[in-house]
Protein backbone atom coordinates (compact mmCIF):
# COMPACT_ATOMS: atom_id res chain seq x y z
CA UNK A 1 0.00 0.00 0.00
CA UNK A 2 1.48 3.22 -0.59
CA UNK A 3 -0.01 6.67 0.74
CA UNK A 4 -0.49 10.04 -1.32
CA UNK A 5 2.46 12.10 -1.85
CA UNK A 6 3.04 15.39 -0.11
CA UNK A 7 1.54 17.57 -3.08
CA UNK A 8 -1.65 14.50 -3.28
CA UNK A 9 -2.14 15.74 0.17
CA UNK A 10 -2.51 19.29 -0.35
CA UNK A 11 -5.21 18.13 -3.30
CA UNK A 12 -6.55 15.82 -0.95
CA UNK A 13 -7.26 18.56 2.18
CA UNK A 14 -9.10 20.71 -0.26
CA UNK A 15 -11.96 18.40 -0.81
CA UNK A 16 -12.55 16.68 1.85
CA UNK A 17 -12.84 20.54 3.31
CA UNK A 18 -15.00 22.04 0.96
CA UNK A 19 -16.58 18.90 -0.88
CA UNK A 20 -17.01 19.05 -4.50
CA UNK A 21 -15.02 21.23 -6.63
CA UNK A 22 -14.54 21.64 -10.11
CA UNK A 23 -10.26 21.98 -11.61
CA UNK A 24 -10.59 25.76 -11.86
CA UNK A 25 -12.35 25.87 -8.49
CA UNK A 26 -9.35 23.90 -6.87
CA UNK A 27 -6.84 25.91 -8.66
CA UNK A 28 -8.16 28.98 -7.19
CA UNK A 29 -8.18 28.01 -4.01
CA UNK A 30 -4.70 26.38 -4.52
CA UNK A 31 -3.37 29.56 -5.85
CA UNK A 32 -4.19 31.08 -2.76
CA UNK A 33 -1.87 28.77 -0.48
CA UNK A 34 0.98 27.53 -3.50
CA UNK A 35 2.94 30.27 -5.91
CA UNK A 36 2.95 29.74 -9.53
CA UNK A 37 0.81 26.87 -10.10
CA UNK A 38 -1.58 26.25 -13.30
CA UNK A 39 -4.40 25.32 -14.25
CA UNK A 40 -2.90 22.50 -16.42
CA UNK A 41 -0.82 21.39 -13.59
CA UNK A 42 -4.19 21.01 -11.74
CA UNK A 43 -5.48 19.02 -14.21
CA UNK A 44 -2.89 16.50 -14.14
CA UNK A 45 -2.82 16.22 -10.51
CA UNK A 46 -6.47 15.70 -10.75
CA UNK A 47 -6.02 13.16 -13.63
CA UNK A 48 -3.72 11.31 -11.57
CA UNK A 49 -5.91 11.23 -8.51
CA UNK A 50 -9.01 9.98 -10.46
CA UNK A 51 -6.77 7.63 -11.97
CA UNK A 52 -5.66 5.84 -8.50
CA UNK A 53 -9.23 6.09 -6.83
CA UNK A 54 -8.41 8.98 -4.58
CA UNK A 55 -11.05 11.48 -5.82
CA UNK A 56 -14.16 10.66 -8.09
CA UNK A 57 -14.76 12.52 -11.27
CA UNK A 58 -18.43 13.69 -11.93
CA UNK A 59 -20.18 14.50 -15.23
CA UNK A 60 -17.93 15.64 -18.47
CA UNK A 61 -16.14 17.95 -20.11
CA UNK A 62 -16.49 21.43 -19.12
CA UNK A 63 -18.83 20.67 -16.54
CA UNK A 64 -16.66 17.88 -14.81
CA UNK A 65 -16.39 18.67 -11.18
CA UNK A 66 -14.56 15.91 -8.37
CA UNK A 67 -15.56 14.38 -4.72
CA UNK A 68 -13.19 12.74 -2.39
CA UNK A 69 -13.49 9.10 -2.59
CA UNK A 70 -13.93 6.36 0.38
CA UNK A 71 -10.02 5.47 -0.46
CA UNK A 72 -9.31 9.26 -0.32
CA UNK A 73 -10.58 10.19 2.75
CA UNK A 74 -8.72 6.85 4.61
CA UNK A 75 -5.82 8.16 3.65
CA UNK A 76 -5.77 12.26 3.98
CA UNK A 77 -3.54 14.03 6.59
CA UNK A 78 -5.30 16.01 8.86
CA UNK A 79 -4.36 18.21 11.47
CA UNK A 80 -6.33 16.82 14.05
CA UNK A 81 -5.48 19.80 16.47
CA UNK A 82 -7.18 22.27 14.66
CA UNK A 83 -9.88 20.61 13.38
CA UNK A 84 -10.91 19.18 16.79
CA UNK A 85 -10.62 22.67 17.99
CA UNK A 86 -13.55 23.76 16.37
CA UNK A 87 -16.50 23.85 18.01
CA UNK A 88 -18.33 20.23 16.77
CA UNK A 89 -21.97 22.06 14.70
CA UNK A 90 -19.10 24.35 12.84
CA UNK A 91 -16.54 21.38 11.91
CA UNK A 92 -16.85 20.29 8.00
CA UNK A 93 -16.72 16.48 8.64
CA UNK A 94 -19.07 13.90 8.26
CA UNK A 95 -22.53 13.45 10.61
CA UNK A 96 -23.62 10.08 10.16
CA UNK A 97 -22.02 6.56 8.90
CA UNK A 98 -20.01 6.29 5.68
CA UNK A 99 -21.77 3.06 4.34
CA UNK A 100 -19.08 2.86 1.50
CA UNK A 101 -15.91 3.18 3.65
CA UNK A 102 -15.43 -0.16 4.79
CA UNK A 103 -15.84 -1.51 1.49
CA UNK A 104 -12.95 0.85 0.45
CA UNK A 105 -10.63 -0.66 2.95
CA UNK A 106 -7.69 -2.15 1.11
CA UNK A 107 -6.42 -5.77 2.61
CA UNK A 108 -3.16 -4.05 3.72
CA UNK A 109 -3.10 -0.44 4.98
CA UNK A 110 0.70 -0.83 6.37
CA UNK A 111 2.91 0.53 3.66
CA UNK A 112 6.07 -1.06 3.58
CA UNK A 113 8.26 0.86 5.62
CA UNK A 114 5.46 0.49 8.73
CA UNK A 115 5.28 -3.46 7.66
CA UNK A 116 9.11 -3.77 8.23
CA UNK A 117 9.00 -1.52 11.33
CA UNK A 118 6.07 -3.59 12.97
CA UNK A 119 7.30 -6.79 11.56
CA UNK A 120 10.75 -6.39 13.21
CA UNK A 121 9.24 -5.78 16.11
CA UNK A 122 7.46 -8.43 16.40
CA UNK A 123 10.52 -10.70 15.87
CA UNK A 124 11.69 -9.04 18.74
CA UNK A 125 9.15 -9.92 20.94
CA UNK A 126 8.41 -13.30 19.78
CA UNK A 127 12.75 -13.77 20.52
CA UNK A 128 12.05 -12.28 24.23
CA UNK A 129 9.08 -14.56 24.87
CA UNK A 130 10.29 -18.38 23.29
CA UNK A 131 11.38 -19.66 26.51
CA UNK A 132 10.40 -17.89 29.37
CA UNK A 133 10.03 -19.39 32.82
CA UNK A 134 6.16 -19.81 34.53
CA UNK A 135 7.08 -17.15 37.32
CA UNK A 136 7.84 -14.48 34.96
CA UNK A 137 5.87 -15.08 32.40
CA UNK A 138 2.73 -15.21 35.31
CA UNK A 139 4.47 -11.69 36.50
CA UNK A 140 4.50 -10.10 32.96
CA UNK A 141 1.00 -10.60 32.37
CA UNK A 142 -0.16 -8.94 35.81
CA UNK A 143 1.95 -6.06 34.57
CA UNK A 144 0.67 -5.61 31.62
CA UNK A 145 -3.13 -6.51 32.51
CA UNK A 146 -3.00 -3.95 34.99
CA UNK A 147 -1.23 -1.06 32.85
CA UNK A 148 -3.97 -2.01 29.76
CA UNK A 149 -6.87 -1.78 32.37
CA UNK A 150 -5.54 1.72 34.35
CA UNK A 151 -5.32 3.47 30.68
CA UNK A 152 -8.20 1.95 28.95
CA UNK A 153 -10.30 3.00 31.73
CA UNK A 154 -8.62 6.42 31.99
CA UNK A 155 -9.50 7.14 28.19
CA UNK A 156 -12.89 5.94 29.26
CA UNK A 157 -12.95 8.71 32.00
CA UNK A 158 -12.00 6.81 34.87
CA UNK A 159 -9.85 8.33 37.50
CA UNK A 160 -7.93 5.42 39.22
CA UNK A 161 -4.09 6.22 38.95
CA UNK A 162 -1.74 3.41 38.02
CA UNK A 163 -0.80 2.47 41.41
CA UNK A 164 -4.84 2.44 42.40
CA UNK A 165 -5.20 -0.33 39.85
CA UNK A 166 -1.95 -2.22 40.63
CA UNK A 167 -3.60 -2.34 44.13
CA UNK A 168 -7.58 -3.13 43.24
CA UNK A 169 -6.22 -5.70 40.90
CA UNK A 170 -3.06 -7.57 42.66
CA UNK A 171 -4.24 -6.75 46.28
CA UNK A 172 -8.04 -6.88 45.94
CA UNK A 173 -8.00 -2.92 47.51
CA UNK A 174 -10.48 -0.46 46.01
CA UNK A 175 -9.33 3.46 45.67
CA UNK A 176 -11.12 5.30 48.45
CA UNK A 177 -12.87 8.19 47.43
CA UNK A 178 -13.86 6.35 44.17
CA UNK A 179 -17.46 5.37 43.02
CA UNK A 180 -17.79 1.89 42.47
CA UNK A 181 -18.11 1.50 38.74
CA UNK A 182 -14.34 2.68 38.19
CA UNK A 183 -13.49 -0.62 40.15
CA UNK A 184 -15.45 -2.13 38.20
CA UNK A 185 -14.70 -1.28 34.93
CA UNK A 186 -11.36 -1.87 35.79
CA UNK A 187 -11.86 -5.27 36.94
CA UNK A 188 -13.98 -6.03 33.71
CA UNK A 189 -10.75 -5.38 32.19
CA UNK A 190 -9.00 -7.47 33.90
CA UNK A 191 -11.47 -10.66 33.18
CA UNK A 192 -11.91 -9.59 29.75
CA UNK A 193 -7.94 -10.05 29.06
CA UNK A 194 -7.87 -13.16 30.54
CA UNK A 195 -10.16 -14.66 28.85
CA UNK A 196 -8.65 -13.58 25.24
CA UNK A 197 -5.61 -14.76 26.78
CA UNK A 198 -7.02 -18.31 27.68
CA UNK A 199 -9.05 -18.52 24.58
CA UNK A 200 -7.11 -17.26 21.73
CA UNK A 201 -8.21 -19.83 19.54
CA UNK A 202 -11.71 -18.08 19.70
CA UNK A 203 -10.01 -14.75 17.79
CA UNK A 204 -8.43 -15.66 15.15
CA UNK A 205 -11.21 -13.57 13.33
CA UNK A 206 -13.99 -10.91 14.24
CA UNK A 207 -17.47 -13.12 14.67
CA UNK A 208 -20.40 -11.53 15.98
CA UNK A 209 -20.50 -14.33 18.94
CA UNK A 210 -16.44 -13.64 20.20
CA UNK A 211 -17.73 -9.56 19.63
CA UNK A 212 -20.93 -10.00 21.89
CA UNK A 213 -18.64 -12.71 24.53
CA UNK A 214 -16.08 -10.36 24.73
CA UNK A 215 -18.65 -7.10 25.66
CA UNK A 216 -20.56 -9.04 27.90
CA UNK A 217 -17.69 -9.66 30.40
CA UNK A 218 -16.27 -5.83 29.76
CA UNK A 219 -19.77 -4.52 31.00
CA UNK A 220 -20.87 -6.80 33.87
CA UNK A 221 -22.44 -5.17 36.82
CA UNK A 222 -22.35 -1.46 34.80
CA UNK A 223 -26.11 -1.55 34.39
CA UNK A 224 -25.52 -1.53 30.47
CA UNK A 225 -27.74 -4.05 27.94
CA UNK A 226 -25.98 -7.08 26.53
CA UNK A 227 -26.23 -7.72 22.61
CA UNK A 228 -26.50 -5.41 19.68
CA UNK A 229 -28.31 -1.85 21.03
CA UNK A 230 -31.69 -1.15 19.76
CA UNK A 231 -31.45 2.93 20.50
CA UNK A 232 -29.50 5.66 19.25
CA UNK A 233 -26.40 6.86 20.72
CA UNK A 234 -24.04 9.91 20.50
CA UNK A 235 -20.63 10.88 20.42
CA UNK A 236 -19.38 13.37 23.16
CA UNK A 237 -18.11 16.09 21.44
CA UNK A 238 -18.79 15.01 18.17
CA UNK A 239 -20.82 16.20 15.51
CA UNK A 240 -20.80 11.92 14.09
CA UNK A 241 -24.13 9.94 14.96
CA UNK A 242 -23.88 6.20 14.75
CA UNK A 243 -26.38 4.23 13.24
CA UNK A 244 -29.48 4.00 14.79
CA UNK A 245 -31.10 0.27 13.15
CA UNK A 246 -30.42 -2.75 14.78
CA UNK A 247 -30.71 -4.54 11.07
CA UNK A 248 -28.35 -2.08 10.07
CA UNK A 249 -26.17 -1.83 12.69
CA UNK A 250 -25.76 -6.25 12.33
CA UNK A 251 -25.18 -5.76 8.78
CA UNK A 252 -22.63 -3.41 9.02
CA UNK A 253 -20.86 -5.74 11.98
CA UNK A 254 -21.22 -8.67 9.25
CA UNK A 255 -19.07 -6.59 6.77
CA UNK A 256 -16.81 -5.59 9.64
CA UNK A 257 -16.22 -9.70 10.49
CA UNK A 258 -15.69 -10.00 6.44
CA UNK A 259 -12.94 -6.98 5.99
CA UNK A 260 -11.06 -8.30 9.08
CA UNK A 261 -10.64 -11.60 7.79
CA UNK A 262 -9.38 -10.26 4.49
CA UNK A 263 -6.79 -8.12 6.15
CA UNK A 264 -3.60 -9.65 5.07
CA UNK A 265 -1.89 -9.04 8.60
CA UNK A 266 -2.20 -9.36 12.38
CA UNK A 267 -1.85 -5.80 12.72
CA UNK A 268 -4.34 -4.52 9.87
CA UNK A 269 -6.56 -6.80 11.35
CA UNK A 270 -6.68 -5.20 14.93
CA UNK A 271 -6.24 -1.74 13.57
CA UNK A 272 -9.67 -2.07 11.50
CA UNK A 273 -11.66 -4.15 14.16
CA UNK A 274 -10.69 -1.62 16.36
CA UNK A 275 -11.54 1.85 14.25
CA UNK A 276 -14.71 0.42 12.99
CA UNK A 277 -15.88 -1.58 16.39
CA UNK A 278 -15.73 2.33 17.56
CA UNK A 279 -17.49 4.21 14.75
CA UNK A 280 -19.82 1.66 14.83
CA UNK A 281 -20.75 1.42 18.36
CA UNK A 282 -22.47 -1.59 17.92
CA UNK A 283 -23.99 -1.77 21.92
CA UNK A 284 -25.25 1.06 24.18
CA UNK A 285 -21.95 1.39 26.18
CA UNK A 286 -18.16 0.30 27.03
CA UNK A 287 -17.69 -0.25 22.98
CA UNK A 288 -14.35 1.79 22.93
CA UNK A 289 -13.28 -0.67 25.18
CA UNK A 290 -14.46 -3.72 23.35
CA UNK A 291 -12.63 -2.34 20.65
CA UNK A 292 -9.50 -2.46 22.24
CA UNK A 293 -9.85 -5.68 23.38
CA UNK A 294 -10.74 -7.08 20.51
CA UNK A 295 -7.74 -5.82 18.86
CA UNK A 296 -5.40 -7.05 20.94
CA UNK A 297 -8.03 -10.79 20.75
CA UNK A 298 -7.00 -10.35 17.38
CA UNK A 299 -3.16 -10.31 17.95
CA UNK A 300 -3.00 -12.45 20.76
CA UNK A 301 -4.26 -14.97 18.24
CA UNK A 302 -1.59 -14.17 16.04
CA UNK A 303 0.89 -14.62 17.93
CA UNK A 304 1.74 -10.92 18.18
CA UNK A 305 2.22 -8.29 21.01
CA UNK A 306 -0.68 -7.11 22.72
CA UNK A 307 -0.98 -3.26 23.42
CA UNK A 308 -1.20 -1.32 26.80
CA UNK A 309 -1.72 2.43 25.44
CA UNK A 310 0.31 2.69 28.41
CA UNK A 311 2.48 5.79 26.42
CA UNK A 312 -0.39 7.31 24.66
CA UNK A 313 -2.14 10.41 25.73
CA UNK A 314 -5.78 10.23 25.83
CA UNK A 315 -5.86 13.85 23.68
CA UNK A 316 -4.37 12.48 21.04
CA UNK A 317 -6.20 9.20 21.36
CA UNK A 318 -9.29 10.79 21.41
CA UNK A 319 -8.44 13.49 18.30
CA UNK A 320 -7.35 10.41 16.08
CA UNK A 321 -11.07 9.13 17.11
CA UNK A 322 -12.85 11.87 15.99
CA UNK A 323 -10.74 12.67 12.96
CA UNK A 324 -12.06 8.69 11.92
CA UNK A 325 -15.49 9.50 12.68
CA UNK A 326 -16.42 12.55 11.13
CA UNK A 327 -13.44 12.63 7.98
CA UNK A 328 -12.78 8.96 7.76
CA UNK A 329 -8.94 9.26 8.07
CA UNK A 330 -7.30 6.44 9.77
CA UNK A 331 -3.79 8.16 9.15
CA UNK A 332 -3.54 9.95 12.64
CA UNK A 333 -4.68 6.58 14.57
CA UNK A 334 -1.90 4.20 12.52
CA UNK A 335 0.44 6.90 13.82
CA UNK A 336 -0.53 5.62 17.19
CA UNK A 337 -1.20 2.25 17.06
CA UNK A 338 2.69 1.75 15.32
CA UNK A 339 3.95 3.66 18.02
CA UNK A 340 2.26 1.64 20.67
CA UNK A 341 2.86 -1.91 18.99
CA UNK A 342 6.60 -1.36 19.03
CA UNK A 343 6.17 0.18 22.58
CA UNK A 344 4.85 -2.88 23.67
CA UNK A 345 6.90 -5.27 21.81
CA UNK A 346 9.73 -3.53 23.56
CA UNK A 347 8.11 -3.82 26.71
CA UNK A 348 6.27 -6.94 27.34
CA UNK A 349 7.01 -10.46 27.55
CA UNK A 350 3.31 -11.50 27.05
CA UNK A 351 2.31 -14.50 25.22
Amino acid sequence: MMEPKQEQQEVLSFFIKYGRLSSSELHHKLSQVKVNISLVTVKRQLAVLATINLITPLGKGRARTYVISPLGRIFTNVDATTYCATEPDKRYGLDSFNFDLLGAIPSEIFTSEEQLVLENATNEYRRRTADLPKAIEKKELERLIVEFSWKSSKIEGNTYTLLDTEKLILEHKEAVGHDKKEAIMILNHKDAFNFIHEHTEKFQTLTLANLEELHKILVKDLSVGFGLRQKPVGVLGSKYRPLDNIHQIREVVGELATTVARMKTPYAKAMIALLFLSYIQPFEDGNKRTARLMGNALLLAHHSAPLSYRSVEEKDYREAMLVFYELNSILLFKKIFIEQYTFAAKNYSVK
